[in-house]
């Protein structure tokens, strides 16, 4: 069950970066454009997303 939530909020990390307040700190903070702390953010997110996803994946198989 674990592995399942934790799944689920893998795949909500990929793309919630335009209601987060720490995207738009942290691109005014480093002072880059929104243009590249988009895509940058974006990449990273989705990265996280996948990894955290294929991780809990290994995981859940040899148990279920």
């Amino acid at each position: 069950m674990t592995c399942i939530v934790v799944s689920i909020v893998s795949g909500s990390i990929t793309l919630y970066h335009v209601n987060d307040s720490g995207f738009w700190l942290v691109s005014r903070f480093l002072g880059i454009s929104t243009k590249i702390a988009l895509s940058t953010w974006t990449v990273i997110a989705t990265a996280i997303g996948v990894m955290s996803f294929a991780l809990c994946w290994l995981l859940y198989t040899p148990v279920a």
